[in-house]
């Protein structure tokens, strides 16, 4: 049997090939609240996704093989993109013409079909914006349905399944599944799309910029004449697809001529405030917890859509205030004796100075420790090495982890396609940034813990654990005499 294209919700049977992915994991979470019988399989099972789908009442089955599916015998199996067309279950599912999808394909079909679709786009921003908006339309009473690819401390859950019309998605352009090269976004067929901004990213399926345009491209043309497209005015690659655009082009940013524009952007420890001008008029002072410029454009674009949902100006700013942010993403792991140690998520240049510059309107007059492990395959790439030579300069002390994946980087793309550290550092060091690489996570916690004093702020930037530092530097600290304060 060929990929489905259209996918029965009378089915009952569900099975996840990679389901210990964060997406492919909400999709099961989602699947098995909704009454349907989910299992699915992985090879790396262990906390915390391990603890999270068992905690769901959601059993999985460790390592790749046929015999999973035969003794299952599932209605639809769903194919995670991680997975690659030899995989034992992959092949199985193909030799024996089993119904099966993709990840983005089955959340459309089963759970975003029949509501308002917003698709949250962009290379960096992402997770903020829907994180957000979700919670803007739950606090105006809207009730609606989310995936993201973080953990909203509003919710709680990186998921939900609301009653009402809106379903508000992360979307991400990376591929589909080794059947499906398209980007994901596309499958969530936008309503309304936000596009915050467009790099260079992804460099492990994307040959340059140019190729991650025509990714987004398909996503703006996807939308259709009766939706809206709700783009950063201030990025002049996003604003190169207004000419592929069906849908209603409605423009965000701080130029004078964006539709919607922030004025007057006021900066105090743990909130900022701004005016929302629309159409050249003063619209609406709001106030968010959020810091940095990039959280003004991030909250901008969703008072847009709020408003286009109709939603009115106390509950918009009501949204925007009691936000209370997301899991690693700026998150304050302890204070300890005047020490803040804070884990971000960055891993792309651009999310590392505008980290490092978000907190330094965040914390003024703070000495700023940006910690640093080059977790992804693409972050090791030469193509980066002089922006996080220009990004780094934004802290006042650098210390970067191991390159996690270097062995697997060098075999694929040879040493001289890979970013040099020691340049890196070097170039930081003649520019009065003290810079090191340390490779044991201990070792960065002791050094932490020696230098930093009351007043500074230690940010723990990766897109994977780091080693565990965050914890680290916090029993270093506390070690070293002075009182440990963890939040709760």
């Amino acid at each position: 049997m060929p990929q489905l294209r259209e996918i029965d919700s009378r089915l009952e049977k569900v099975y996840l090939v990679g389901i210990c992915g964060t997406a492919m994991a909400s999709l099961a979470g989602m699947l098995k609240e909704r009454g349907f019988q989910v299992t699915g399989s992985d090879e790396h099972v262990y906390p915390p996704m391990s603890t999270y789908l068992e905690s769901l009442g959601i059993g999985i089955l460790e390592g790749y093989t046929g015999e999973h599916l035969e003794r299952f015998r599932p209605d639809l199996v769903v194919i995670g993109n991680a997975i690659a067309k030899g995989n034992a279950e992959a092949l199985h599912v193909l030799e024996r013409d089993l119904p099966y999808t993709s990840m983005p394909e089955a959340i459309h079909a089963l759970f975003i079909r029949g509501k308002h679709s917003i698709v949250v786009a962009g290379t960096h921003g992402k997770t903020t914006t829907t994180s957000l908006l979700a919670w803007m339309l739950e606090a105006a009473g809207h009730s609606p349905s989310f995936v993201v690819g973080g953990i909203p401390l509003n919710f709680n859950q990186n998921y939900r399944l609301g009653r009402g019309a809106e379903f508000v998605i992360e979307g991400d352009e990376y591929n589909t599944a080794f059947f499906d090269k398209g980007p994901k976004f596309v499958h969530y067929r936008a309503d309304t799309l936000i596009l915050n901004n467009i790099e260079f990213d992804h460099a492990d399926i994307f040959d340059g910029l140019e190729a991650v345009v025509d990714a987004f491209r398909l996503a703006v043309a996807g939308v259709d004449e009766k939706g809206m497209i709700v783009a950063n005015g201030d990025d002049p690659i996003v604003n190169r697809l207004r000419a592929d655009a069906k849908a209603k082009w409605v423009t965000f940013g701080f130029g004078a001529g964006c539709d919607w524009q922030a004025r007057d952007v006021g900066m105090a420890p743990g909130r900022t405030s701004f005016t929302v001008a629309v159409d050249g008029r003063d619209w609406l002072r709001v106030s968010t917890p959020l810091s940095g410029m990039h959280n003004v454009t991030n909250a901008l674009a969703n008072i847009a859509v709020a408003h286009s949902r109709g939603i009115g100006h106390q509950a918009i700013c009501d949204g925007l205030g009691t936000f209370l942010g997301i899991k690693r993403r700026m998150e304050v792991r302890g204070v300890v004796r005047g020490v803040t140690v804070i884990d971000d998520f960055a891993h792309h240049p651009t999310a590392i100075e505008t980290t490092l510059r978000g907190a330094r309107d965040r914390y003024p007059g703070a000495r700023i420790f940006a910690l640093f492990e080059p977790r992804s395959i693409s972050s090791s790439r030469r193509e980066f090495e002089g922006p996080y030579k220009q990004a780094f300069l934004a802290a006042d002390r650098v210390v970067l982890g191991p390159v996690f994946h270097r062995q697997r980087y060098v075999e694929r793309y040879g040493i001289d396609k890979m970013m040099s550290v020691e340049a890196i550092l070097e170039t930081l060091r003649s520019k009065g940034v003290p810079a090191d690489q340390i490779d044991d996570f201990d070792e960065i916690a002791r050094l932490v813990a020696h230098e930093a004093r009351d007043g500074d702020v230690v940010i723990a930037m990766s897109s994977g654990a780091f080693g565990g530092v965050h914890e680290k530097v916090i029993e270093a600290l506390a070690g070293s005499g002075k009182e440990s304060a963890p939040l709760e």
